[in-house]
């Protein structure tokens, strides 16, 4: 089993930052979406699933009732690196 790691790329950081201002509920919600995306990014709470489109190779999790993480999934030397690139509500990032 390779090593697992999130890596937030500087477009989801100012996504987080104007996305959860100030709503410490939401903050943590998506720190517990981070934390089961770091031991296992398919389980089945998250609903993650491939995208189509425009997206197509990237991936997208649930985690809350309208807020999405665009992801993607690279391997790097027995690292499984999990790159977060935006997060918003369902509008927002599709």
């Amino acid at each position: 089993m390779p090593i697992r790691k999130l890596v937030l790329t500087r477009a989801f950081e100012r996504s987080y930052k104007k996305f959860a201002k100030g709503n410490s509920v939401l903050e943590e919600n998506i720190a517990a979406t981070l934390r089961l995306m770091e031991t296992d990014v398919f389980t089945p709470i998250l609903k993650s699933h491939k995208l189509s489109g425009k997206l197509h190779g990237l991936y997208t999790c649930s985690c809350g009732y309208d807020c999405r993480i665009i992801f993607s999934i690279e391997i790097k030397a027995g690292k499984e690196l999990i790159l977060l690139i935006d997060i918003g509500t369902h509008d927002d990032v599709y």
